[in-house]
């Protein structure tokens, strides 16, 4: 333990606001937690995920963080102030986490010395440059492992993401898949067509539809549509598609504490790059990703049971949350070519 850090009673950790980052930054709560064994560490986390994290051994307690209202912004200062934490560790890059925890009366905070937030941080990493002066993109498990490493803390032998999925928790799964029709000895082969990030993301729903199809024939397995909010047209049209059965999950408004038993319990899933696909990996599901308009050098960690598909183009990646041009990137990745690369993932992990 560095002798800056020694005394150290209580500890904020203000996760990542996207659930597909959180998952990535368990490594760091297991660093956190394995280098303070006796600290109270209590996650500042947005309200709609904190069913990823509450079922883990890292935290103490759970406060709700919605910084983007002034209201919400002040309720957030005053639980920080609550626990006076003698150490604030801050994984968003954003000047309103830093000041939530600065104003909390954390006594040091540590960050990504990145804008102005160096004039308020006790100390953590400069980000990683290029030649021409850019953020270099690393993997988002590395990047947040480098505020660890900063502090001279010890990080996790073979740093993994890792869920976790309670008893009453994965009840609830149970009985949702009974509902479904689902037995204990069923392949599930799930799909995620959606992405709260944004429509350029989203691969097109008769493309899913004939997917369903293709995996239908050749896996015999239940076809299972996880829906998020906002997400259900999605799904009816993948269902109008569709020439075989499919579940429908959009009716039940899982939630991601829920959707966490029911992802595990899957043999394959085949998912745009979002938040469900870092749930798969954390438990070690294959996982096929549909990458369009992000740079895959972020999410280039832990793809041992992965396989990315993604086209080389002159405008991709582009980070828009909306294309404003053919959506080749995605429309240009057919349902044949993922079920090519279903089929060989799962032979794969199948002779491991």
């Amino acid at each position: 333990m560095p002798g800056s850090l020694a005394g150290v009673n209580s500890i904020v950790v203000r996760c990542p606001n996207w659930v597909g980052d959180i998952v990535m930054a368990t490594p760091v709560f297991s660093c956190l937690r394995q280098n303070f064994p006796e600290a109270s560490i209590v996650a500042c986390i947005r309200g709609y995920a904190r069913g990823i994290i509450e079922d883990g051994p890292w935290f103490d307690d759970i406060i709700a963080c919605n910084d983007k209202t002034l209201s919400g912004f002040t309720r957030t200062v005053c639980e920080i102030r609550r626990i006076r934490p003698d150490l604030a560790i801050l994984l968003p890059n954003s000047i309103r986490s830093l000041l939530t925890s600065w104003l909390g009366g954390a006594k040091k905070i540590y960050g990504y010395r990145r804008n102005l937030r160096g004039l308020l941080l006790a100390g953590g990493p400069a980000p990683v440059r290029d030649g021409t002066g850019r953020v270099k993109a690393l993997p988002m498990q590395t990047y947040y492992l480098e505020i660890c490493r900063s502090l001279d803390l010890k990080p996790p032998d073979d740093p993994r993401p890792e869920l976790f999925v309670s008893a009453e928790l994965q009840a609830r799964g149970e009985g949702l898949l009974r509902k479904y029709g689902i037995a204990p000895g069923d392949r599930v082969i799930g799909l995620n067509p959606g992405a709260s990030f944004g429509s350029s993301k989203c691969w097109p729903a008769e493309y899913f539809a004939e997917l369903a199809g293709l995996l239908k024939g050749r896996l015999d397995g239940k076809i299972v549509l996880f829906v998020g909010p906002g997400e259900e047209g999605i799904a009816e049209a993948i269902v109008r598609h569709c020439r075989v059965p499919v579940i429908d999950t959009g009716p039940d408004r899982i939630d991601l504490a829920t959707l966490k038993p029911l992802i595990r319990r899957c043999s394959l899933l085949v998912t745009n790059d979002t938040g469900p696909r870092h749930i798969a990996v954390a438990f070690g599901v294959p996982v096929v990703v549909l990458m369009g308009p992000t740079d895959p050098r972020y999410t280039s960690a832990n793809l041992d049971r992965s396989v990315v598909i993604r086209k080389t183009l002159d405008c991709s990646p582009c980070h828009k949350k909306i294309c404003p041009r053919d959506h080749r990137c995605m429309t240009e990745i057919r349902p044949a070519e993922v079920l090519g690369e279903a089929i060989h993932l799962l032979e794969r992990a199948d002779s491991r």
